[in-house]
């Protein structure tokens, strides 16, 4: 049918949004479609920032979130007076009318529990930590604790989401992603974000938004590692296709791609091409990192008998060793079940006989191979929990979401290790000395990597983005 019967007709084929604006004004449509689809175009495997803010004092970064709320008064923040105090009411004066959550806002007694773990001090510093964690007491002097953190969010989901995105809503770019898009990757074969989630834990679900790009490119986001002889899903090649019929196909397809873009100018083709050439690289590339047969038998023993079983937290920390040996710029960690609303003395010595030894190992072996003064180390949860018991009293008690106060830890990557940085007070309700917010959290660690959190940013729906949104400030006392 030519143009003429089809005007008469009434009838033109569907036509896609890119075609109507190519003929559209003789194509000035494209050329301003073009236009916005710069910002994916200009980005390069070095990045989008053509230069760092200022000298980095870390080059990668391994985030080992601890997901579900960890208890700081039964990990790093003692608080003797809750003991002292056990059964009597949570004074007015300590609450002062802040909300609680739907699960204990209803009780007609919050009653003040201590913890029922001993606490000591040690290293140099000093610092306190339960006895929970006796691998941890062990690299103290390396390790920032960071006892002031706190959120607006009062349950996982938003929690979650406000830790690794910067926002309570999802849809926003995970930090891995921003630092993917700012900094580009420094190993061509393996991603620049990598995630991985501890195998056979319960607990609040964790989903792919929290390491997704939201409206960066789509290469930005996390890519995740799992256990078994398939790390990395769909790069394998399929029974009968060899590599060297997979690297004629991938010519051909970018030869097929490269005659669209000639016509059509589109950033996601442009994506799409990248991602097929480092799913080829990936397919060497993954295989040598995850290849455990060259540690040494006194490497398993530091982490521990866990890291020889992949999917294990301990056998992730020993993964993520090495893929920052490797240049992977951003690996992060999800390890679930800390969310304690019943059973903390069971609860948290299994936790801790999880992730206590792999963490403190993490920081020796990367100390040993000259690695942890540029690799930033964070231990964290999305909020910590209440000084009262959730329900009744009793030798079995839990703990409900307490977002005013939380603590976590950094070592390496420019952290001055050996200290403790703010305070909370005596009750662990509220904050009385350096507040530290979760937006001053991502802001220090950007800083970290080189980067003002105020100018990396990315333009959407007419307004300009960062990680932070219009928040936060370096905490810069806590910095070598």
């Amino acid at each position: 049918m030519n143009n003429n019967a089809q005007a008469c007709s009434g009838f033109f084929p569907a036509t896609s949004r890119r075609d109507f604006l190519s003929q559209f004004g003789m194509g000035l449509g494209a050329v301003a479609l073009s236009q916005l689809g710069e910002p994916e175009k200009v980005l390069a495997d070095a990045g989008a920032m053509q230069s760092l803010h200022h000298p980095a004092k870390a080059k990668r970064v391994i985030f080992l979130f601890q997901a579900g709320g960890p208890s700081q008064m039964e990990t790093f923040d003692y608080k003797p007076v809750l003991n002292e105090r056990q059964g009597q009411e949570l004074p007015d004066e300590v609450r002062k009318g802040q909300r609680l959550t739907g699960m204990s806002g209803n009780q007609s007694s919050l009653p003040l529990v201590g913890s029922p773990f001993k606490f000591a001090q040690h290293g140099e510093s000093g610092a306190w930590l339960s006895e929970a964690f006796p691998e941890t007491a062990k690299v103290v002097d390396e390790l920032c604790f960071v006892k002031s953190l706190h959120t607006e969010a009062i349950n996982h989901g938003p929690a979650v989401t406000h830790v690794q995105t910067g926002s309570q809503f999802p849809g926003r770019p995970s930090m891995g992603s921003w630092l993917s898009y700012g900094l580009g990757a420094e190993n061509e074969n393996l991603p620049a974000f990598v995630v991985m989630v501890t195998k056979d834990k319960g607990g609040q679900p964790l989903v792919s938004r929290l390491w997704g790009s939201g409206f960066l490119p789509s290469r930005h986001q996390g890519v995740r590692f799992r256990a078994g002889d398939e790390p990395v899903l769909y790069i394998n090649n399929p029974k009968g296709l060899g590599s060297e019929n997979k690297r004629s196909m991938l010519d051909a397809l970018s030869q097929l791609h490269q005659l669209e873009l000639k016509k059509s100018p589109d950033p996601l083709i442009e994506t799409r091409i990248s991602q097929y050439e480092l799913a080829f690289r990936m397919q060497t590339a993954i295989p040598e990192a995850t290849d455990f047969s060259g540690e040494t038998a006194k490497t398993f023993e530091m982490y521990g008998e866990d890291s020889k079983n992949p999917g294990t937290f301990a056998a992730n920390c020993l993964l993520a060793r090495r893929l920052t040996e490797r240049g992977v710029r951003f690996v992060q960690l999800y390890h679930q079940g800390w969310d304690h609303h019943g059973g903390i003395p069971g609860g948290i010595k299994g936790q801790a006989k999880q992730t206590d030894q792999p963490a403190s190992a993490l920081i020796q072996d990367l100390k040993q191979r000259g690695l942890l003064d540029e690799t930033l180390v964070i231990w964290s949860g999305e909020f910590g929990r209440t000084n009262y018991c959730q329900g009744k009293l009793s030798a079995n008690f839990g703990r409900d979401h307490h977002p005013r106060c939380f603590s976590g830890w950094l070592a390496g990557g420019g952290i001055k290790g050996g200290m403790s940085f703010g305070e909370t007070d005596p009750f662990c309700y509220n904050i009385v000395e350096n507040p530290v917010h979760v937006h001053d959290f991502q802001a220090t660690i950007l800083h970290l990597l080189g980067i003002d959190h105020e100018r990396l940013t990315y333009k959407y729906q007419g307004r300009r983005f960062r990680l932070t949104d219009v928040h936060g400030h370096v905490v810069n006392e806590i910095l070598a």
